[in-house]
């Protein structure tokens, strides 16, 4: 049932606040990356990790975020998703490594890939059929200004604070947007009790994983002339084919391709 009125417009806003959080990140770093470097001891060809597993972390989680809203309820998915990020952001302020920054920035990318979806199912649930089209069109501009803002609110803070401030600006609006969902958005059933696929999830992982590296790496390592660009390949194709193989022959798939 759709929702009226000013909660409507506050479930909008808390949605699309959230989902900022996980675009603006996506560029957000780029520009911090000289800072990062200096201060972290690290070449840019490791610091490029720091995008490379964010990204890589968000396109495997996608996929699975339907089947996780469903089983443990989509508003305790969003709500849990939010926490996760936030308190990855502060962990990535607080790193002293690369090591650590690198994975405290995948897990931000597990926790953010899940933002995206759900906060589309929980605005398509909150607004009128007949007016989809005008929520769908907010959800859209915030996806745009997201990632072109995400630079120059980058630069600004490392240029007048330091590096540790792109991600600790997540934590104040995280905060807001978790007490907002948690007030506002209504409750959706779980079906948890289900068998969990993890042979889907891994392949699933494998595969995505391998190939959203190839696509973030590939240029600069001179494609096919790299080694583990070309086992990458092959371990993609292979992944991928195994998981829809999967996914088609199990009573409990991930990802239903009947749909």
């Amino acid at each position: 049932m759709a929702e009226q009125g000013f909660k409507k417009w506050i479930i909008t806003i808390t949605v699309i606040m959230a989902s900022l959080l996980e675009l603006i990140d996506t560029t957000i770093v780029n520009v911090s990356l000289p800072d990062i470097m200096g201060n972290l001891g690290a070449t840019l060809e490791d610091a490029a990790w720091l995008v490379t597993g964010y990204a890589v972390a968000n396109v495997i989680i996608l996929p699975m975020s339907g089947w996780l809203g469903d089983t443990f309820g989509r508003k305790n998915y969003f709500m849990a998703s939010i926490i996760v990020f936030t308190v990855a952001s502060f962990l990535c302020g607080n790193a002293t490594g690369l090591g650590e920054l690198i994975a405290f920035r995948i897990l931000q990318g597990l926790a953010g890939g899940g933002l995206i979806s759900t906060a589309q199912a929980i605005l398509i649930e909150t607004w009128p059929r007949e007016e989809i089209g005008t929520a769908t069109a907010l959800f859209g501009l915030g996806a745009v200004v997201g990632p072109t803002v995400g630079p120059t609110i980058g630069g600004y803070i490392t240029d007048h604070a330091s590096w540790s401030w792109i991600f600790y600006v997540n934590i104040p609006v995280g905060i807001l947007a978790f007490l907002l969902t948690y007030t506002y958005v209504r409750e959706t059933p779980k079906h948890a009790g289900r068998p969990v696929d993890w042979w889907g999830i891994l392949l699933l992982a494998i595969a995505v994983g391998s190939l959203q590296t190839i696509l973030e790496k590939g240029e600069s390592e001179d494609w096919f002339a790299t080694p583990y660009i070309v086992v990458l390949t092959i371990t993609s194709v292979l992944g991928i084919v195994l998981f829809i193989w999967r996914e088609l022959s199990t009573d409990h798939p991930i990802v239903n391709f009947s749909i």
